[in-house]
């Protein structure tokens, strides 16, 4: 045992000096240094770009992912001051770049609203990157400084006369902090597809001088048009999406919707143009005005009954597809991922902006109003259907050998953060994962068959499936209207489905049942897809196994010659018990990738695409990603 340090005095009190906090703690600023925070510092310094966006002074970006890995970012706003800081002695750009929340979105005077969630700026990719160049471009002249890992190597030099305006920031990730330096092009073009929605009149680019892929995104439609590209391919019930503008005490509203045929709703909330995936006030005002002005839309229309009651906000949310965007000078961000906008003033504001603006479109366009409330009225018949679905689900929630014959097969601990439910695929697999298993804290459920397609049917004919009522009893959060996570009964769920196209759609059709009813466990971080390996080679009587095709070339060429056997894996029952465990269910040599959402607005599409009724943005989906496919089951 160590012994105990019998003295604690200010000296053993360590500051750290600039920006050598960043260096390290870094994931205290940026969430972490996986490939996710690699991308938020380019978010940080695009976020600058879009403060000048926001303030009026700028209408283009531009990203380039650069050959060496570096990256920048430029726009044509104001520039970055250069004049002396009176505070600190330096050029206000150097202070910028050096000091943890120093710029001009503190006092209101130089930016009225300002975009980025943690407002950590600039200073912190400086810190944060081997090596870093800003361009400034302002009052006819040009300014360049070099920075080395935070640290100015050169000073703020006058380069000469230019006509430009603007600024230019050229980073290169610290591979000291960044193990993994792979930057995701959808990740990035699909974040900056969503402020060119934001920000109407906007161009912002993104370059990859890798293999010369380039795009532009600029719409001048803003908001409208992106539930226009959320809808195109459903079938709208009007032609043109609702759209309501407003400002307030100080909030800029903007509030886009229409209807579809569907039986989701899709809503995507920003306050600040940050993405709050967790709702907040602005959405509560919303919901609450759409459900008043149509409601009494409605009864002056005599589209409802004198004896019907009145539509309830669940009974308007099928086939729903909206976009609320707010702009405040202080947000205020609660929940578990800081994502949910808690100022509780927006939510009145919203309610008058909206109900104000609906109940003017409705009398100016009264047809518009008959189609939505057809809709609501099916739903509300619909959704009476589900409640009776769900109390008979929640009737057998309390789970017994009596209750599924056959299917779960529980493990024996009762305490959720050790135990793991399967998802297997037949009973074959299910019998091989029952054997093999951990019993004390892994837990199977096989599944017979594909489960329906939730993207295509309501909630009652969801919850008719004999394969999805014996999942959520199993899980024990219920669904829907009592879904609550805090039930959960396992806190990691594995996907387990064979290595071939059936197996793949499962795999798809429990992962769109996760999303669309239960997305909570994803958000949570319980839900994971076993990773099962596809050969098994074997060497005299060594045994190898591979989980992909490169694992497998790379294994056999370093074999100099010598005799093998390879076996295909095509399903999990080819294996026995103990082969299972090994490859797949042992903590300690199994393969997990945890299910995230990165992009909300990106994930609901690829469920739209890959689930939805329409055949053709399948097949062009299909025809675009071919030569992604790494493992081809023939």
């Amino acid at each position: 045992m160590t012994a105990p340090v019998s003295q604690y005095t200010a000296e053993d009190i360590q500051v750290l000096e600039g920006l050598e906090a960043v260096r390290l703690r870094p994931s205290m600023y940026i969430g972490d240094t996986s490939p996710r925070g690699l991308h938020h510092l380019i978010y940080e310094v695009v976020d600058n770009a879009v403060d000048e966006v926001l303030a009026g002074f700028c209408d283009q970006i531009i990203v380039v992912l650069h050959s060496d890995g570096s990256v920048s970012v430029e726009d044509n706003g104001r520039g970055i001051p250069v004049d002396i800081h009176p505070q600190t002695g330096r050029p206000a750009a150097e202070t910028v770049l050096t000091t943890l929340h120093a710029g001009g979105k503190f006092n209101n005077k130089a930016y009225r609203v300002s975009g980025g969630l943690h407002g950590v700026g600039v200073s912190v990719v400086n810190a944060l990157s081997e090596w870093l160049v800003v361009n400034i471009w302002r009052d006819g002249r040009e300014w360049r400084q070099e920075f080395h890992r935070g640290v100015p190597a050169t000073e703020l030099t006058l380069i000469g006369e230019s006509q430009k305006r603007g600024t230019k920031v050229h980073f290169m990730p610290d591979g000291e902090i960044f193990r993994e330096k792979a930057l995701s092009w959808d990740v990035l073009s699909n974040r900056f597809k969503e402020l060119a929605f934001l920000l109407p009149g906007l161009s912002i680019s993104l370059r990859d001088q890798k293999d010369g892929r380039e795009v532009t995104f600029c719409y001048d439609g803003g908001i409208s048009a992106f539930v226009e590209y959320l809808n195109r391919d459903k079938v709208k019930l009007t032609p043109q999406p609702f759209l309501v503008k407003g400002e307030r005490e100080g909030v800029q509203v903007e509030v886009a919707f229409q209807y579809n045929d569907s039986y989701i709703e899709r809503i995507f909330a920003f306050a600040n143009l940050i993405h709050t995936i967790e709702g907040g006030m602005h959405v509560s005002g919303f919901r609450s005005a759409l459900t008043r002005a149509v409601n009494e839309m409605a009864r002056r229309q005599k589209l409802l009954r004198d004896k019907e009651a009145n539509l309830s906000g669940e009974d308007l949310k099928e086939g729903l597809t909206a976009v609320i965007s707010v702009k405040l000078q202080n947000p205020q961000f609660e929940g578990q991922t800081k994502t949910r906008l808690g100022n509780s003033e927006v939510k009145g504001i919203l309610d008058s902006i909206v109900y104000e603006g609906l109940i003017a479109h409705f009398e100016d366009n009264p047809q518009a109003l008959g189609p939505i409330i057809e809709k609501a009225l099916k739903a509300r018949q619909a959704r009476e259907a589900a409640r009776k679905a769900r109390e008979l689900v929640r009737r057998k929630s309390a789970l017994s050998s009596a209750d599924l014959p056959g299917k779960l097969a529980d493990c024996s601990s009762r305490d959720p953060g050790q135990s793991e439910l399967y998802i297997v695929e037949g009973d074959s697999a299910g019998g091989s994962a029952k054997q093999g298993r951990d019993r004390h804290f892994q837990a199977i459920l096989p599944l017979r068959g594909k489960i329906l397609n939730v993207e295509k049917a309501r909630l009652d004919k969801v919850l008719s499936n004999n394969e999805i009522r014996t999942l959520i009893q199993a899980l024990g959060c219920g669904v829907g209207e009592d879904f609550d996570v805090k039930k959960l009964r396992y806190h990691r769920i594995v996907i387990m489905t064979d290595a071939d196209v059936d197996g793949a759609h499962i795999r798809t059709l429990l992962l769109t049942f996760f999303y669309r009813y239960m997305r909570e466990i994803i958000e949570g971080g319980y839900l994971y897809i076993a990773q099962p390996p596809l050969f098994r080679l074997q060497v005299g009587d060594r045994v190898h196994y591979c989980y992909s095709t490169g694992e497998l070339k790379e294994l056999t060429s370093s074999l100099d010659g010598r005799k093998y056997s390879v076996q295909r894996y095509k399903g999990l029952g080819e294996m026995n018990p103990q082969q299972l465990w090994e490859t797949t269910m042992d903590p300690a040599n199994r393969i997990l990738k945890r299910v995230e959402i990165e992009d909300a607005v990106v994930a609901d599409d690829y469920f739209n695409i890959l689930m939805g009724d329409k055949v053709e943005p399948r097949r062009e989906f299909i025809e675009t990603h071919a030569m992604e496919v790494q493992n081809l089951d023939i």
